[in-house]
């Protein structure tokens, strides 16, 4: 078996989550160290005010986190730990999580995480941060990518 995951088989572990299918997450893109999620926001996804809730902001900076984790270490990794910073509002059409690699060790990798709310005319406005750590449970196996 190979370590190394490619986009159709890390869509196919985003839909194996009942969450992500719930909420409406798609990647969009995977590799090299990078992980972009992104989703609709619809009225379901808001808080009280309007914004999205900052659980759905949260659920997509630690998918998007692991994914680009996983991208470089192989399907047997799961969130360690992370932390995020809101920033402002989320608001617009789509939330899109734009994940990267800052170091990638044998047992941890280190992520950060920009998260966008994106208007119709496809304009990012940053909205929170976040970096999280990603521990790495051993060699990948491709019917065992677990993510989240």
């Amino acid at each position: 078996m190979t370590d190394v995951l490619d986009l159709a088989l890390a869509r196919k572990v985003l839909r194996a989550q009942p969450f992500s299918v719930l909420v409406g997450a798609r990647l969009v893109a995977f590799g090299g160290g990078e992980a972009t999620l992104e989703m609709d926001i619809r009225e379901e996804l808001r808080q009280q005010y309007g914004f999205v809730h900052g659980g759905v902001l949260g659920f997509a900076a630690d998918n998007a986190l692991t994914f680009a984790a996983g991208s470089v270490a192989g399907g047997r990794v799961i969130t360690s730990g992370f932390t995020i910073d809101y920033l402002r509002p989320a608001t617009g059409a789509v939330l899109r999580a734009r994940a990267q690699v800052v170091r990638a060790g044998r047992t941890r990798v280190v992520c950060r995480c920009d998260l966008f709310g994106v208007d119709e005319a496809g304009v990012e406005t940053l909205c929170a941060v976040a970096q999280g750590t990603i521990a790495v449970s051993g060699p990948a196996d491709r019917t065992d990518a677990g993510q989240g």
